[in-house]
């Protein structure tokens, strides 16, 4: 069983082992930070990173399998734990994670708002000390990023080298463009819930989109009530 220490990271009981590692089930519902898995008679909740919910996107109704963080959320003082899963695609994903979460002033809370970006994408800015593109992850500011590189730099290249899963989006788009124009549309002062609503209706509107500024220009059009142009 993973515990939540005061600081909001992760550390593994040595008297206990970890409960539940690892979930197959039916994709039933997914959200903005969680998604319902069916498995036999039971439903679970589990957590998930945006990046993660992307590759999901199309798999509702599915058969997936999630590697699984298992950990108790509040605090022991008042005597009230709340069991949670954060569901990954990926070992190394998961792993990537963990390690995340180890940095002073980040927790999992905070980790799970920031991985919007894929897992070597993130791992390449810390590898590189890409302050700017650290920084601009939601959640995470300057001082956040420069702990970020202290502590992990030597510690995520396994993670840069990383192929990422293709993305399946019902739009013909990169996933480094989805991930990008989910950043600039925070930048511009929509909530994380709005960003997402925006980008799930163009992407699913089957159109190819070659870069940010096209897919920009396709969300705002749909939002005044017109038909995205073709990137």
């Amino acid at each position: 069983m993973r515990e939540r220490e005061p600081g909001g990271t992760l550390r593994r009981q040595k008297e206990d082992t970890a409960l539940i590692t690892k979930i197959t089930g039916k994709l039933l519902d997914l959200r903005d930070d969680a998604l319902t898995l069916g498995v036999d008679a039971f439903e679970y909740e589990v957590l998930v990173p945006e990046f993660t919910r992307r590759q999901l996107q199309q798999e509702v109704g599915n058969q997936i399998s999630l590697y699984i963080i298992h950990y108790l959320d509040g605090n022991p003082a008042h005597g009230r734990m709340t069991p949670r899963l954060i569901g990954f695609l990926t070992e190394v994903e998961r792993e990537f994670f963990e390690l995340f979460c180890s940095v002073d002033g980040v927790g999992i809370k905070k980790a799970l708002r920031a991985m919007v970006r894929p897992v070597s994408d993130i791992a390449t800015a810390i590898e590189e000390q890409d302050l700017e593109s650290l920084s601009s992850l939601p959640g995470i500011g300057s001082a956040t990023a420069e702990r970020i590189v202290a502590k992990l730099r030597r510690k995520v290249p396994k993670f840069a080298l990383m192929v990422t899963r293709q993305v399946q989006y019902a739009a013909d788009v990169a996933p480094d463009v989805v991930s990008e124009t989910y950043e600039v549309l925070r930048k511009l002062g929509h909530t994380e819930s709005d960003a997402r609503r925006l980008l799930d209706a163009v992407l699913a509107t089957k159109r190819k989109f070659k870069d940010v500024q096209s897919l920009i220009a396709a969300i705002y059009q749909q939002s005044r009530g017109r038909t995205p142009d073709e990137g």
